[in-house]
């Protein structure tokens, strides 16, 4: 693998297999193995953004490989009045041995490893949101026992982080995606390229037919607040509900990365009913990113 965790570009296919030979192992063994390959390293965690899940996952596997994980918030920072991104990168470098960074900018992110000689993980951007996608593909892989092939509908913002990884995803692992989403808020075209498994559907419906997994994500997520109404109105039409559930698969799967909004992005009785499986979803991130960090950190 490469130093750093910044997109799903930065590893190959062979590098997901290991990363999901690791994980497995992680899984199967929590809390009945010696293998503390962070002992007596100090793992940083930037966090610009409000978190439940990444920072407790992190925070978490960081301990349980026997790593010292150290919450660093970004306003109460240097960086948060004014020192350079490179500044911090040095010194860090200096101190700790992986950053594990969730904030807004991803080209703030990308200067901060390219200074940094320690590994950057990126915990989630604005623009990608990695280690998400990586539990993602792990649950499926879980459920479905392969990844090339199944069938995965994304409903909402198909421009959003969440979206742009699974773009990533599907151009690694051979998913077959297809986005259900408003003209406004389409795929982009220059990360898809000239990808035949990634496709654009905006009728919500029809885009469900024969889905193995439904996932959603909030319509209006964090540093996107001031378009709220308008998100809203553009999106809602493509929230999860049964009707689409009605049409996919027998054995659909919904997904979703959370915090979930019920009753928005989500219906509750899909959020609650016997095809969702978000909540295993939710506690692969622990695995995968314990596997991430024993592959990258040194």
């Amino acid at each position: 693998m490469k130093k750093d965790l910044l997109t799903l570009q930065d590893i190959t296919y062979d590098d997901l297999l290991e990363i999901f030979r690791r994980t497995k192992e992680l899984k199967e063994n929590r809390g009945n193995s010696d293998y503390k390959p962070l002992a007596g390293k100090s793992i940083g965690m930037i966090f610009a953004k409000s978190s439940t899940r990444t920072r407790v996952s992190f925070e978490v596997g960081v301990y349980e490989l026997g790593g010292n994980p150290m919450y660093l918030d970004e306003s109460r920072m240097q960086i948060g009045r004014g020192e350079t991104v490179a500044d911090t990168a040095n010194v860090l470098s200096r101190y700790l041995h992986g950053i594990v960074i969730r904030t807004y900018s991803h080209e703030g992110v990308e200067e901060l490893a390219r200074v940094a000689t320690i590994p950057v993980i990126n915990a989630l951007t604005d623009e990608y949101h990695p280690c998400q996608i990586l539990a993602d593909l792990y649950t499926i892989l879980e459920y479905s026992g392969k990844i090339e092939g199944i069938k995965l509908v994304f409903y909402g913002d198909a421009q959003s982080n969440i979206a742009n990884s699974l773009i990533l995803a599907a151009k690694l692992t051979g998913l077959n995606l297809v986005f259900a989403a408003p003209e406004e808020f389409k795929p982009r075209a220059d990360l898809i390229g000239d990808a035949k498994n990634i496709t654009w559907e905006s009728d919500p419906v029809k885009a469900s037919e024969g889905a193995d997994y439904m996932y959603s994500d909030v319509f209006v997520s964090m540093g996107f607040e001031d378009g709220r109404e308008f998100r809203l109105e553009k999106l809602m039409p493509y929230q999860m509900t049964m009707d689409m559930i009605r049409v996919a698969k027998d054995n659909v799967k919904v997904l979703h990365c959370l915090p979930a909004h019920r009753g928005e992005e989500i219906a509750a009785d899909v959020m609650d009913s016997e095809y969702s499986i978000v909540f295993d979803q939710a506690e692969n991130r622990l695995h995968v990113q314990k596997a991430v960090l024993s592959l990258l950190v040194k």
